[in-house]
């Protein structure tokens, strides 16, 4: 799976369940009507509760230069949750979700379905507000490493 180059994404929720997030490269587009995403959560990740127990969450497209925040909901840092969710990139979404302000795409919505398939959780999340950036670069994780894409600008 190393070899499956996929965009860095950061997942949050917010709740009676708990405020967290965590880096997820296992998400994918399912429909456009209604707009509908998946994202794959470990069922041994601590934070897999909270987002089955909340069910509003945000999936926060990363730009290129926000590897620290990737790394930081990864739990490659040593910055605690509460810490990590102080940094000023983040504003309240519906219901207190955290939105990442500076995101290439911002898709906040509710969990619909989600299903059990070997260690990892695969839920359906429909889309109900969604913000997209013109500009910036992309954030790949891909062999194990992060890797920033640069955005080709159309030539007319």
């Amino acid at each position: 799976m190393a070899h499956l180059g996929a965009a860095v994404n950061v997942i949050t929720t917010a709740g009676s369940h708990g405020t967290c997030g965590i880096t997820a490269s296992a998400v994918c587009s399912v429909t456009d009507r209604p707009p509908t995403l998946l994202v794959c959560i470990n069922r041994s990740s601590a934070m897999h509760s909270a987002f089955v127990g909340n069910r509003d969450v945000c999936v926060n497209v990363l730009p290129g230069h926000y590897e620290d925040i990737a790394r930081h909901f990864a739990g490659l840092t040593q910055l605690s949750m509460e810490e990590r969710f102080s940094l000023p990139v983040w504003e309240a979404g519906a219901n207190g979700v955290p939105v990442l302000r500076d995101a290439l795409a911002s898709l906040q919505g509710n969990i619909v379905e989600a299903k059990e398939v070997g260690s990892h959780s695969v839920m359906f999340v429909e889309a109900t507000a969604i913000r997209v950036r013109g500009d910036g670069d992309g954030l790949i994780y891909f062999d194990r490493n992060f890797h920033r894409v640069p955005r080709v600008c159309a030539t007319r």
